[in-house]
């Protein structure tokens, strides 16, 4: 039997930060304007969600309305049951019938610099609505029907954004990959979907180098067998091999079919779209996420969690690449449907210098800017100048995403980035939520450096022990989830067994998110990490953020990863990878300042065994650290895992031989 997760030392945080005094005035109105609203609210949501997600969803269109609006048999939820919507109508043509066609829906900007400037396009409503017509009667002619996988292995362009809305349009369920991934992961998603057509681009840019997207495209599937469509988007002009009978070019196929194609009236429970994630062991999981409820519930939490008003002038940036579901949900379907333009761009953060996000920020004037904490960490590394060359004034809101950001980053972004004027959205969510869960509401909820403070509408969360009981504030435990909302996962592509093990087997009825959490005394959530990331030190459990916390306090540090390492006497023993500021240089004396100051922030059993000094971490392409393949190091052990997403791998190699 598993032992109970239980981390009894935990952060504690005393700085507290209300809304800002003109918040409202800024914004121009917030959705939810004070704590006691939200709890007001929240309460009617938990006690009525059949009443409460009814009047969301009835600011959707729908060809036909539900039956009921929810259907629970743990582990299987019906949203909006007998309900007939279509979600490329509610992005697109909604906002054109509604007289807004003219409104500007998505600005793109290209990597690539030159004397001339940035490539921009900006595409209105009805500009997207043709070019989604297009591309999905280009499917219809490749023999794509209605329920038929489509994988979608592109850049950050426009097209991206068209093809996935071109599928939802016809009701082809999307399978996007990330741009970064090899060939093989290619095969091994193409295979699993049993998906026969891929739409990709020639290449992509990154950092100033290309990605030859069609070349692993090509590779993928040689390997994975059964691919008779491959469409290309020419964006990078390189050299590519066209084989004949199963290849288009996108401006040769695409741009000359009709603008006419009527949307497919999708039941509310038919799979909108699959999108893959690594488990902690085995083959990725396929999540599925199906039309209805994940329309209403990623629509709903963008407007509340941003306020997003389309009565303001607003530009909404969300940083992440859509082959993740940060990208699915926070840049094409929440956004879209609440009439506020979606910044897409296309590359690096520092290429070709390190202000790049920053700038963008000031040409576009973004309203809304949500990134991830190890982003956000490089930012701080590269040093307060970068940002300071640029008016930011325009921000409003500032959003967190991806892993649990640290206290210290957290007050950067607030001051350096958002000038002590911007609220910050720490979201907790995952692929399977399809939405936010755990997040303040800018407007609402006084926020804590390092918390993602308190659930979102709908969603019953409570820290656990292995038996469901719930554990009192201040004691750390699993983070479950009580009752369905509308976002959650439908299953796990052609293996439900794995669906059922994975979420639904660890607590007696309840939705495992696979994280440990604690509340503090005001019932703020915080995480802290997988439960596999929980390291047991001599019988106590400690959860690595919190070290990973520590260390990133102390001056000299701007990030830190946190594994568990074997340990003869401890059994487990805590390792720490450290990169340091720029003015600070790796020594003994540091080492030993370090674990000293780790005890004094959390206690001595908390102090690392080993400290190594790296010049940077290894991250996937997303910018996630990799902590699986830093377990490996720090055992000593050669790594059978799986590395296609590294994005250096001469990161890993230095690790390994020790240099510092």
């Amino acid at each position: 039997m598993a032992e109970r997760t239980s981390i009894d030392t935990i952060l504690h945080e005393s700085r507290i930060f209300p809304p800002p005094a003109d918040f409202e005035q800024r914004i121009g109105g917030s959705y939810v304007t004070s704590l006691e609203a939200y709890r007001a609210m929240h309460r009617r949501s938990i006690e009525d969600p059949e009443g409460y997600w009814g009047e969301a969803a009835r600011a959707f269109h729908w060809f036909r309305p539900w039956d009921r609006v929810l259907e629970w048999s743990l582990p299987d939820a019906k949203w909006f049951a007998g309900g007939r919507t279509n979600l490329c109508f509610n992005c697109v043509d909604r906002q054109v019938q509604g007289g807004h066609g003219e409104a500007p829906a998505l600005i793109w900007e290209g990597e690539p610099a030159s004397p001339s400037g940035y490539e921009i396009r900006r595409l209105t409503y009805a500009e997207l609505m043709r070019e989604v017509c297009r591309c999905a009667n280009a499917l219809k002619a490749m023999g794509v029907r209605r329920g038929d996988i489509v994988t979608i292995y592109m850049g950050m362009v426009p097209e991206l954004a068209v093809a996935v809305l071109a599928c939802a349009r016809i009701g082809a369920p999307h399978s996007v990959i990330f741009g970064g991934f090899s060939a093989q992961a290619i095969a091994d998603r193409v295979q699993d979907a049993q998906s026969r057509t891929i739409i990709t681009c020639d290449g992509a840019w990154r950092r100033g180098h290309l990605v030859p997207l069609k070349a692993n495209v090509d590779e993928g599937a040689a390997i994975a067998g059964g691919v008779t469509n491959v469409l290309v988007l020419r964006r990078c002009g390189n050299d590519v091999r066209m084989t004949p009978g199963r290849d288009r070019w996108w401006h040769e196929f695409v741009d000359d079919q009709p603008t006419d194609c009527p949307c497919e009236p999708m039941e509310s429970e038919d799979m909108l779209f699959l999108l893959y994630t690594s488990g902690s062991t085995g083959k990725p999981k396929g999540i599925m996420h199906t039309t209805g409820g994940y329309m209403v519930y990623t629509a709903h939490t963008a407007r509340t969690v941003f306020n997003l008003r389309p009565d303001r002038a607003q530009v909404f940036w969300c940083t992440a690449d859509v082959g993740w579901v940060t990208g699915h949900s926070y840049i094409i379907y929440g956004v879209l449907p609440n009439r506020v333009p979606t910044l897409m761009y296309e590359g690096a953060p520092n290429f070709p210098e390190p202000d790049r996000f920053w700038d963008i920020v000031e040409r576009h004037r973004v309203t809304q800017f949500y990134t991830a904490p190890t982003a956000i960490r490089a930012f701080m590394k590269w040093g307060d100048a970068w940002p300071r060359k640029h008016d930011l004034s325009s921000l409003i809101v500032l959003g967190s995403v991806g892993e649990p950001i640290n206290p210290e980053a957290w007050m950067w972004y607030r001051e350096t980035i958002g000038g002590g004027r911007c609220p910050i959205v720490d979201t907790w969510w995952q692929t399977e939520t399809g939405g936010h869960m755990i997040t303040p509401l800018p407007g609402a909820t006084p926020t804590v450096p390092g918390s993602c403070t308190l659930p979102f509408f709908g969603v019953d969360a409570a820290i656990v022990d292995e038996s469901g009981a719930e554990l009192p504030h201040g004691k750390g435990g699993l983070l479950a989830i009580r009752r369905p909302w509308p976002g959650m996962l439908r299953g796990i592509h052609g293996d439900r067994e794995r669906f059922i093990q994975t979420y639904f087997s660890r607590i007696p009825g309840m939705y495992f998110a696979g994280d440990g959490a604690h509340r503090d005394e005001r019932g703020y959530f915080w995480i802290l990490g997988r439960v596999d990331d929980v390291i047991n030190v001599s019988g106590h459990r400690l959860g690595t953020m919190e070290v990973e916390s520590a260390l990133v306090s102390h001056p000299a540090v701007v990030e830190a990863a946190v594994v568990g390492m074997p340990h003869d006497i401890k059994g487990t023993g805590i390792a720490a990878f450290v990169t340091l500021e720029p003015h600070f240089a790796p020594s003994d004396d540091l080492r030993a300042d370090l674990a000293k100051h780790v005890a004094k922030e959390i206690g001595a059993i908390a102090k690392p065994d080993v400290i190594r000094f790296t010049d940077a971490l290894p991250k996937t392409r997303s910018g996630k650290i990799m902590r699986r393949l830093l377990r490996d190091v720090a055992a000593g052990a050669d790594t059978g895992q799986d590395m296609t997403t590294l994005e250096d791998l001469s990161v890993l190699a230095r690790l390994r031989e020790g240099e510092e």
